[in-house]
């Protein structure tokens, strides 16, 4: 079995380095990154996030599995060492991130409420004043974000986001894409509760202002229903995620 060994590793990456005539400042640089994490790397203080692995190995000359063994491979490998070097990968990603259900809070209360509120809501809407084609969807945007919100969604992300600007966050199924907006430490616990409020809100409150607007005035909300939906839901979701995430930044 393989084990990762950082100062075996900070040794190879070194090695490595001088090889290729880069000093720490001029790798760091065409990794976006800072000198003192290559330095860090290379006294066995630390080890770089899987997401530098692959460009770190096309600058140092390796493959990435030469890299994690901290050893250059004159030969294939057997089946069986490969599968150990893909264990290493695995614990050298650090583990399981801790989710979101892990958390204490109120948040899986306030989203069983709303999620219940929305449902009563659509019901009372088709009973009362007759179901919006157009409002289950929103609905079930809420649930299904606000169930990753507020039960499966990473507190923290890698270490990567807080060295280099990613806007995009990738975690299983889940993808994030913010044209603009960098992810980092910072802003993404505001990110996080920002999804949870828009979640539970449209849920919540969008087949109640349905049930409203649709004994009130009739007319008017047959007439302007699709667009103040659209509206709410898209606005309601990105301009807070923009706000919170660029002042966080």
């Amino acid at each position: 079995m393989y084990d990762m060994d950082k100062r075996a590793f900070g040794a190879f990456v070194a090695q490595l380095r001088k090889e290729r005539g880069y000093t720490q400042k001029e790798l760091a640089a065409r990794l976006h990154i800072t000198d003192k994490a290559v330095s860090k790397w290379e006294t066995g203080a630390s080890i770089p996030d899987t997401a530098l692995l692959i460009p770190l190995a096309e600058l140092l000359g390796v493959t990435v599995t030469e890299l994690l063994l901290c050893q250059r491979q004159e030969k294939p490998m057997e089946p069986e060492a490969v599968e150990d070097v893909v264990k290493t990968a695995i614990r050298y990603a650090g583990g399981k991130p801790k989710r979101a259900w892990k958390e204490k809070g109120r948040w899986p209360l306030w989203y069983s409420l709303s999620l219940m509120i929305g449902l009563l809501g659509l019901w009372a809407n088709w009973t009362w004043t007759g179901l919006p084609e157009v409002l289950p969807t929103p609905v079930l945007l809420g649930a299904i974000f606000g169930a990753w919100f507020c039960f499966f969604t990473r507190l923290t992300l890698p270490e990567i986001y807080d060295q280099r600007a990613i806007s995009m966050v990738l975690d299983g199924p889940f993808r994030m894409n913010m044209p603009g907006l960098t992810f980092n430490n910072r802003n993404w616990p505001h990110i996080v509760t920002a999804g949870r409020v828009w979640s539970c809100a449209i849920m919540a409150g969008l087949p109640l202002l349905s049930l409203v607007l649709g004994l009130l005035c009739p007319t008017l909300w047959e007439m302007v229903q699709l667009w103040v939906i659209l509206v709410l839901t898209l606005g309601g979701l990105f301009i807070p995620f923009y706000r919170v995430g660029k002042k966080y930044q």
